[in-house]
């Protein structure tokens, strides 16, 4: 990418252009200076535990060729004469410029996917979708704040047909902030529910969400679900421009309905694949999904509505979901021994729990069940009704056990106890303690569910069921 002096101090907001005075040219953007390479440009970011400008020195001996820095780091005495500092006020915001920047000159269509639960898996699913079209860039895994969403779409090249990019959100002025550097041609508005809302509950998740809407492209498009009246509310006081779907029967050009698992579909992968019908705009189509349940047909809507608004026909779109795998942590299914274990660690909230353990006890079909669930965190004063819900939601199951990890322990006891429930509740805090109650069930067989928020790390716990249990021989006493 190539800038010119002008462009840094419009563009950017540069206030002081320091060394080379020429045009600054530079192969990447990087905001970490371990992975900075000759011809780079180097952010200095400011974080809690460490200062990009600190390491000003090392990435101009690695080669890079361009800072961006909220001060000289080198107080007037830099040691390459090749090198251009571009000072500036906030070196996030102007990373967020600069993405911004590269966005206008693309010539990709650009999708922007937001939501509470399942937005990662949208994104990854509907950019494999739209690859049977053209080639299609997207931000890894959820790299969706103020840093991560800009250098995603300053690795795109800018050549490709689309983009697809998530943005995350847990404060007031996230959205707007995103939105202003992405620029959507669609803004897809998944859902929304509880999440965040420790940061976002002074006007509601669905009014933050919908801020997207704000920040089309011109002759840009909001696609939002029409199954939750809150979001549509919102949608509609910020866009004119909307196109929705829906996975409950709402009468919208986009729809999509669960058929129940395939045939099949059973393997080392525990048997997750989907069949769904999806109406587009008038035409039916059958399409099969990497994932099983009623919650699937909300992503299948969604990514179906979006890429046929990108262009594709049907038969790309099923052929697309066809192909097409999950991001991992989320319902990834293998079996364990003989156990089906579906690993959706990733994150938790109320929304995405709901719909993982209405899954889960769909995929075990009244055979034996287990929870292995964390903390939904950063729900402030709704976290102990929400639990109690989940609770609640978790007696109906039949659930041989349950196991927790985290606060809010009191709240699911108080819910299973309300909700009737007769099995294992069992508060757990490292994997030997884990490993061993589980054991104690005695199960030789079962439907094992893995979920909770980041902070629960409910990854190492599943990592130790695997190690414990991927060769063990035991009797079922249930």
């Amino acid at each position: 990418m190539q800038l010119t002096p002008n462009e840094m101090r419009e563009s950017l907001g540069a206030g002081a252009i320091l060394g080379a005075q020429g045009d600054a040219t530079f192969a990447a953007v990087r905001s970490d200076s371990r992975k900075v390479a000759p011809g780079d440009l180097f952010v200095c970011i400011r974080g809690e535990r460490f200062d990009g400008h600190d390491f000003a020195a090392d990435v101009v001996r690695q080669g890079a060729r361009v800072l961006i820095a909220e001060r000289d780091p080198f107080n007037g005495e830099c040691p390459s004469a090749d090198v251009t500092i571009m000072v500036v006020d906030d070196s996030v915001k102007a990373l967020g410029r600069l993405a911004n920047l590269h966005r206008m000159r693309s010539k990709a269509r650009v999708v922007g996917v937001t939501g509470t639960a399942g937005k990662t898996t949208v994104k990854e699913l509907l950019a494999q979708v739209l690859g049977v079209r053209g080639d299609t860039a997207r931000n890894p895994l959820n790299l969706n704040n103020q840093i991560g969403l800009p250098l995603s779409m300053l690795e795109a090249t800018g050549n490709e047909s689309f983009w697809v990019m998530e943005a995350g959100i847990s404060q007031p002025q996230d959205m707007d902030e995103l939105g202003a550097v992405l620029r959507p041609d669609i803004g897809l508005v998944l859902n929304v529910g509880q999440g965040h809302v420790a940061g976002l509950g002074d006007r509601g998740v669905a009014y933050y969400k919908s801020r997207l809407l704000a920040h089309l492209a011109e002759g840009g498009t909001g696609l939002v679900c029409a199954d939750y009246d809150d979001l549509v509310r919102e949608a509609r006081s910020v866009c004119r421009r909307l196109q929705f779907f829906s996975a409950s029967g709402r009468g919208v050009g986009y729809r999509a309905a669960y058929d129940g698992p395939v045939a099949d579909a059973a393997g080392s992968d525990g048997g997750v694949r989907g069949r769904y019908r999806v109406w587009l705009d008038g035409s039916v189509h059958e399409v099969v999904a990497p994932f099983r349940g009623a919650f699937g047909a909300e992503n299948v809507a969604a990514v179906a509505a979006a890429a046929h608004l990108c262009g594709l026909s049907g038969e790309e779109i099923a052929a697309g979901l066809a192909e097409a795998v999950l991001p991992r942590q989320r319902f990834a299914c293998a079996t364990v021994g003989g156990f089906v274990c579906i690993d959706d660690t990733y994150n938790a909230n109320p929304l995405s729990s709901a719909r993982m353990v209405e899954a889960v006890t769909e995929m075990a079909a009244g055979g034996p069940l287990v929870f292995v669930l964390g903390e939904m965190l950063e729900l402030g004063e709704e976290a102990a009704d929400a639990h109690e819900r989940l609770g609640r939601q978790l007696a109906t199951t039949g659930a041989r056990a349950v196991f927790w990890k985290g606060g809010n322990a009191e709240a699911v006891a108080m819910g299973l106890r309300l909700g009737g429930y007769g099995g294992l509740f069992c508060a757990v805090d490292d994997t030997a303690s884990f490993v061993d109650r589980f054991a104690s069930l005695g199960l030789a067989s079962a439907h094992v569910l893995f979920k909770g928020s980041r902070g629960n790390r409910l990854e190492v716990l599943r990592a130790a069921f695997g190690d414990a249990f991927a060769t063990a021989e035991v009797h079922d006493a249930l």
